[in-house]
């Protein structure tokens, strides 16, 4: 028998995990139940018991979501996985499943401010302690090491201004420990960056943002090996509930048909935005991955296909002049949320990051004149004199 050729990314998201009902459907159907019927009550008893394959109820698990799963482990390359109702649900279903009290989590401290939530106030109530890195420093993950360390946690590129760690490197680090290393990846999206290719044990996503990418749908992923899923996530989540929604799984996995297409075609956009960005007077510094200029440009060529679609910059006039921007564009819009098809500017330090400390804000180089952008599908073009015109009105 030939052995079949494996077929590329973009004909996997078309076709991957597909289940057909006996009416043969074109597009996958959608198996909106939050409940399932049995042919016996011994066929009942074998279901609970594990002794026969099949539905439960819809919060173990459904079709249409284990449909979306399988798509999205074809493109991770992972072995299993659960989705979750969101992001901040994966992340926490991801620590509680596998943490207990006395166990102890390093966390890089450039993270979305739920995140840094979850693991400097949440996890604590719990026994379980954190120490906060500066992700770049392969030293300081080293010295927060602690015996009863679990987790290595981070996010790259970070939120908001971008920050490159570098997963492989860690990832030795957590393994040298006998730990386990958690990826965010939500930034670089997997067909950017692949972190469990790069040495990851998990990998986290919320599926509201590029996945989704039209600003429809909540929704988040887990991604990782086959024992770690069904021995220790599967059961919480039976238990605790954070399972996704049918209706959500299946705009998910109608969406990543498009996101290969959908995530270049942001990236083409964003590196003109960044070039545009970088030549102009009021603007202090742009980070965006694959600009030569960022600090971190090299090890982002590495671990990173192209530099995504999210761009952050300083102008010099301040909050002042941030406000004066962003409430000044035409076809940007200013919204909290990323990786839409319509471009959208957010003030972190009123906005994702407004919780933290000013100390915590000055570590992550989130200043008053910070704007993250998450450029959208618009025409590049229009995008362009969309910022022209809007920088215009500054000082």
């Amino acid at each position: 028998m030939t052995e079949r050729k494996k077929r590329q990314t973009q004909t996997r998201m078309v076709h991957e995990g597909a289940i057909r009902s006996p009416f043969g459907e074109t597009a996958e159907a959608l198996y909106l139940t939050s409940g399932y019927v049995y042919d016996s009550a011994e066929q009942a008893e074998a279901r609970f018991n594990e002794e026969e394959d099949g539905y439960i109820y819809s919060r173990f698990g459904n079709p249409t979501v284990r449909a979306f799963e399988t798509r999205m482990m074809a493109l991770e390359g992972a072995e299993d996985a659960r989705a979750t109702a969101t992001g901040m649900a994966a992340v926490t279903a991801c620590m509680m499943s596998q943490l207990e009290a006395g166990d102890h989590i390093v966390a890089a401290r450039a993270l979305f401010g739920s995140c840094r939530y979850v693991v400097e106030t949440l996890m604590p109530r719990f026994g379980v302690a954190c120490t906060l890195v500066d992700g770049r420093d392969l030293d300081a993950w080293k010295a927060a090491l602690r015996p009863e360390t679990k987790i290595l946690f981070l996010e790259t590129p970070s939120n908001p201004v971008l920050e490159i760690i570098d997963i492989q490197a860690v990832a030795d680090i957590a393994h040298n420990h006998g730990a386990q290393l958690v990826v965010d990846n939500v930034f670089a999206t997997p067909v950017l960056q692949k972190p469990l290719a790069l040495g990851a044990d998990i990998t986290i996503y919320s599926a509201t943002k590029h996945i989704d990418g039209q600003g429809r749908c909540l929704g988040g992923i887990i991604l990782g090996r086959e024992d770690y899923v069904q021995d220790q996530l599967a059961g919480f989540m039976r238990q605790t509930g954070p399972s996704l929604a049918p209706f959500n799984a299946w705009v998910m996995l109608k969406a990543l048909e498009t996101l290969e297409l959908r995530v270049n075609a942001h990236c083409d956009n964003a590196e003109t935005l960044t070039q545009m960005l970088s030549a102009h007077q009021q603007i202090e510094r742009v980070y965006y991955p694959h600009d030569e200029n960022h600090p971190q440009f090299e090890l982002a060529q590495k671990q990173m296909t192209r530099g995504s679609n999210l761009i952050a910059f300083d102008l010099k006039g301040g909050k002042a002049d941030a406000f004066t921007l962003a409430n000044g564009l035409e076809i940007a819009l200013i919204s909290n949320n990323l990786g839409d098809a319509k471009t959208l500017i957010t003030h972190p330090a009123t906005t994702t990051h407004s919780k933290l400390s000013d100390a915590a804000k000055a570590e992550l180089a989130i200043a008053g004149g910070t704007l993250r952008v998450s450029v959208g599908l618009e025409d590049g073009q229009d995008l362009l004199d969309d910022f022209e015109q809007a920088l215009a009105k500054l000082g």
